[in-house]
């Protein structure tokens, strides 16, 4: 079973600007968000979930999202990744009641659908496209080293 690493857990280093020179500027009403991970033994059993939302005030009782997809790029010549978030759609929710005199409060809504996850690579800076006015988060998720079998059936 996977875990997660708490996020505060990991130490960041300072990219340099040099590291992101491939990498382009953001087009206007798009902001980049970088992230520098650090050197960890067996990269090849972590991933990093990024998650791309905003913080709303909501009604505190139903489930919220926004529509969107993550996408990922490839710098020509280069052949980095970047991810990008083109557009962040409306948001929605569940449409239960909520209690009378229940008071909004201010919640984080992510991008609905499936965990983004990318591959760990303290290499390169994961670099991460959203439209302005966006939060990009990620949580560390890491296996454990065994493995079990299935059984035949």
């Amino acid at each position: 079973m996977k875990r997660v690493i708490p996020c505060l857990l990991l130490a960041m280093t300072a990219v340099h600007s040099d590291e992101l020179k491939p990498y382009p500027p953001a087009e206007e009403g798009m902001t980049r968000h970088v992230l520098q991970l650090e050197k960890r033994d067996k990269e090849q059993d972590a991933k990093v979930e990024i998650i791309v939302g905003k913080t709303v005030m909501t009604d505190g009782v139903n489930r919220h999202f926004f529509g969107g997809k993550l996408e990922q790029r490839t710098i020509e010549g280069w052949g980095y990744t970047y991810h990008i978030l083109p557009v962040l759609g409306p948001m929605a929710g569940t449409l239960m009641g909520v209690p009378g005199g229940k008071e909004p409060v201010e919640t984080f809504v992510q991008v609905g659908g499936e965990p983004y996850l990318v591959r760990y690579n303290s290499k390169l800076p994961l670099v991460v496209y959203v439209p302005e006015g966006c939060e990009v988060r990620y949580r560390i998720w890491n296996a454990p080293t065994e493995t079990q079998k299935i059984p035949e059936g």
